[in-house]
């Protein structure tokens, strides 16, 4: 297995980095290319894919696509879809494409699970017609209005994302609620708005053992015994869940339970049974809608040639700026509040899935992987960091996330974020000084920036959106020779944290070698007294 450096189109982006690229300015390759705003631009499905104000010009971009080729990211492509075992270090394959495909599509044809897909599907579609219609009720035969979604990761960020995303698509008596971290606080103040006759709670965890969900799900469990009775916990929990045993033991009833499958990773979870409580409050025509847009852009990603190929640019883009520019972190900023959660999403997408410093073949890798993605929505962005990326002294590679139309505010405030985003991206790009300019209030500019467009933030939009993301970070992969679907850097913490368990509340003594920690816990048990 070669290392991308090895390449021959690695090798000569490099050169043109250094002799070509490293010192233009972005407004000279306007000045020298007038149709450069629309030839690095691409549309695919209904997303707009503004990449013009980046430091690449002609050659780069046929650079970009020789490097796909000599890493063979279509054959990768081909083999995620084809269901190939690409997740190596767990010997899984990798089929979240599976989850939104069509009955006609080849998608994973013969992997153990695929052809249950649409039956799980279609399950999730008759249970929420039922919440919806009152036939499926609480203990004391109120309908459901509250749905609680208990996760943790993937699990917790794909449906609290995507239904923030889609708030003008709830229905009417229906509100969505999140619980995920194990120090309780979100449950104790839920506890305090909801009804407990009229919540019904979605636990998402494949194993049933997740600590901090089972947790968090244990704490709800009791609320509603000391409430409504222990035979009420039959009527207001639900799972998304594999471990029938574990669930038995909890109370869940046979005909909640939703499974999904080992080749569902939790970070592209999404459009499996952990959607349900999205699906739940949104109706499963609008989930499938989502489930249809993601569909149209994975179409896209694995029929498009590498140079206009939009999950395949945006991740070249992305390697270029952190494997030859050294950029650190990249942002990602929305001007649509809604999205306000869009970051932190793609920040456990990208990060959990680049966070590597091994190769396929166990070797170490010699290039950066994996940037640090952070972002905030709007003007409330602007008012916050933006100060850094104009004027500080770290390159900071951006996507503006842009809707032509308000998701549910008048066309005017959202005329009024346009000329935001747009003049955000100028103002970058362009910068600001002069010789009789004050050093204080240079703007260097240069700085890069990519813009996606779109009509409005429909189901089919964000699931175009998600997707593209997705694709981006496999074809990162793919590039580096990683495996992008495992995690096992969080693994040793949860570890460590069960042998503290029993320590932490004085059951047992701490047998460990970290003096910090020790001195950590005796002043925790001093705090307490």
């Amino acid at each position: 297995m070669r290392y991308p450096t090895d390449l021959d189109a690695w090798k000569r982006l490099t050169h043109h980095y250094r002799d070509e690229i490293r010192h233009r300015e972005l407004k000279y390759m306007f000045a020298r290319d007038k149709s450069r705003a629309k030839d690095f631009s691409l549309k695919a499905g209904d997303l707009v894919f503004d990449f013009s104000k980046n430091h690449v010009n002609r050659k780069t971009r046929a650079l970009f696509a020789k490097l796909a080729d000599q890493t063979q990211v279509q054959s990768a492509i081909e083999a995620m879809f084809t269901g190939e075992q690409i997740n190596a270090t767990e010997g899984r394959s990798v089929l979240h494409t599976a989850l939104r495909a069509t009955r006609r599509d080849r998608v994973g044809k013969g992997v153990d699970g695929v052809s249950d897909v649409h039956g799980v599907l279609d399950k999730i579609e008759a249970f929420v017609a039922d919440v919806h219609k009152a036939a499926v009720r609480g203990s004391t035969s109120k309908p459901f209005s509250d749905i609680v979604n208990i996760g943790i990761g993937g699990s917790d960020l794909g449906p609290v994302m995507a239904s923030r995303a889609l708030r003008t698509y709830w229905r009417d008596g229906m509100r969505f609620h999140s619980v995920s971290n194990v120090d309780g606080t979100q449950l104790a103040d839920l506890k305090k708005e909801l009804d407990p006759e009229t919540t019904l709670f979605i636990v998402c965890s494949k194993t049933f053992t997740t600590l901090e969900t089972m947790t968090n799900a244990k704490q709800a469990r009791t609320w509603i015994v000391r409430t409504l009775g222990k035979k009420a916990v039959i009527n207001h929990f639900v799972a998304a869940s594999t471990n029938h045993e574990a669930m038995d033991a909890f109370g869940i009833h046979p005909d909640y339970r939703f499974g999904f499958w080992d080749w569902v990773g939790g970070r592209y979870s999404l459009w499996s049974a952990v959607g349900l409580s999205l699906a739940l409050v949104i109706g499963t025509d609008n989930f499938r809608q989502l489930l249809a847009g993601a569909r149209k852009m994975d179409r896209h990603f694995r029929t498009a040639k590498a140079d206009q190929n939009m999950p395949i640019l945006m991740a070249m883009i992305s390697t270029w700026y952190n494997n030859f520019f050294g950029a650190e972190s990249q942002a990602v900023l929305p001007y649509d509040n809604r999205l306000d959660r869009f970051p932190a999403y793609l920040q456990q997408m990208q990060m959990e899935s680049s966070g590597k410093r091994v190769r396929m073949d166990g070797k170490p890798v010699t290039i950066e992987t994996g940037m640090v993605i952070w972002g905030e929505a709007g003007n409330n962005a602007q008012h916050s960091f933006y100060q850094l990326l104009h004027q500080g002294t770290r390159l900071v590679p951006i996507d503006f996330l842009l809707p032509a139309k308000s998701s549910g505010a008048t066309q005017t405030q959202q005329d009024l974020a346009i000329a935001n985003c747009l003049a955000q991206s100028e103002a970058l790009m362009d910068g600001f000084s002069g010789p009789r300019v004050e050093s204080h209030r240079v703007h260097p500019g240069n700085r890069p920036s990519s813009t996606i467009l779109f009509e409005s933030l429909t189901p089919s939009v964000l699931g175009q959106l998600i997707a593209a993301y997705e694709h981006k970070v496999f074809v990162e992969g793919v590039i580096w020779g990683i495996d992008s679907f495992d995690q096992w850097g969080v693994e040793l913490g949860k570890k460590v944290a069960s042998s503290l368990e029993a320590v932490v509340p004085g059951k047992e003594k701490y047998t460990g070698s970290n003096p910090s920690s020790a001195e950590l816990l005796k002043t925790v048990r001093r705090l307490r007294k």
